[in-house]
């Protein structure tokens, strides 16, 4: 499994993202701190015992030198076990840059064929958790919806929590929610986050609505399914192209995808580090001799969710181990 396998590799390779990012945090230079995560992650990956290929990255080969949808990642020897991979190394590039709360390093790992390959475009999403799963869907209104999760939660509509991405596209959706009493926490960037902490009972959140990237939608997908939690997605052409692009790949327009639907496989893994403090991480801290990097590690086949802090000090017999 490939649990087995790359758990602990994978954690690595999230946790050197995150370091490096956190270096940059509130520089200002968002292209930067997005530069030096898509390194750190890929030079992190090229002794990986897997023969791996991206799936959802940082854009098509003619648009990111690495990471790019297709290129081939892990030393490929042919014992390696073939996986499709998908990352963000940086989710949350305006948060890191300005040091917003919620940016983190993201990937998720499935055998060949477990993610899919969605195109670089916005989708309209619902996340909920387990209790409201299967209760909502994309074509229902806004109230009904709503009454849906409060009832499957035994609490009033007034008592729910719905994130949603602060944007102009998103005003009428927001007026929406409000009307109905429910309550809105706006975010700035991190829609990923924001889906995994609407699938996790002790953050205040309970759904996630509005339309955000579709790579993202993927990534959130595999973290649910680890989870037990639900979406529903359907892909919006925002481009000249796209709608085209959509169509070759044998996608319809039409077409409502859940979780499973966009992380198919049945072995997941998705790993986390935090870069900037947020609901479910903390980011990176910097000590004299060392570091500490907070990460989540999800594997749906083992029905695992580890958190895991990891410090790492300088080769030094004097340097002592801070918490």
């Amino acid at each position: 499994m490939i649990e087995d396998v790359l758990s602990r590799e994978f954690l690595r390779v999230a946790e050197a993202a995150a370091v490096d990012s956190a270096m940059t945090m509130g520089q200002g230079n968002r292209r930067h701190s997005d530069h030096v995560a898509v390194e750190a992650m890929r030079q992190a990956m090229d002794s990986l015992p897997m023969r791996g290929e991206i799936v959802i990255g940082e854009g098509e080969r003619d648009e990111a030198p690495m990471l790019y949808v297709g290129e081939k990642v892990g030393r490929a020897h042919p014992e390696d076990i073939e996986i499709d991979i998908a990352v963000d190394p940086l989710e949350g590039t305006n948060l890191c840059a300005t040091g917003s709360p919620g940016a983190i390093a993201v990937l998720a790992a499935a055998p060949r064929g477990g993610l899919l390959k969605a195109p670089d475009c916005y989708m309209e999403k619902i996340i909920v958790g387990p209790r409201a799963k299967g209760k909502v869907h994309i074509e229902a209104s806004v109230k009904e919806n709503l009454q849906a999760i409060a009832k499957s939660l035994d609490r009033p509509v007034k008592e729910i929590v719905v994130i949603v991405l602060d944007r102009p596209r998103h005003e009428k959706l927001i007026e929406e929610i409000r009307s109905e009493g429910a309550r809105i926490r706006l975010i700035s960037d991190g829609d990923l986050s924001a889906g995994i902490s609407a699938a996790v009972r002790g953050t205040n959140v309970h759904a996630v609505m509005g339309t955000g990237g579709a790579p993202e939608g993927v990534l959130t997908a595999a973290a649910l399914r680890c989870l037990n939690g639900g979406m529903e997605g359907r892909l919006v052409p925002a481009k000249p192209g796209q709608e085209e692009r959509i169509r070759a790949l044998g996608i319809s327009l039409s077409r409502i995808f859940t979780e499973r639907d966009l992380a198919p496989g049945d072995e997941l893994l998705f790993v986390a580090s935090g870069v900037t403090d947020g609901p479910l991480l903390k980011g990176v801290r910097f000590f004299g001799h060392g570091r500490r990097v907070s990460s989540v590690l999800m594997a749906s086949s083992q029905r695992l969710i580890r958190f895991v802090d990891s410090i790492n000090v300088k080769d030094d017999p004097t340097v002592g181990v801070e918490f």
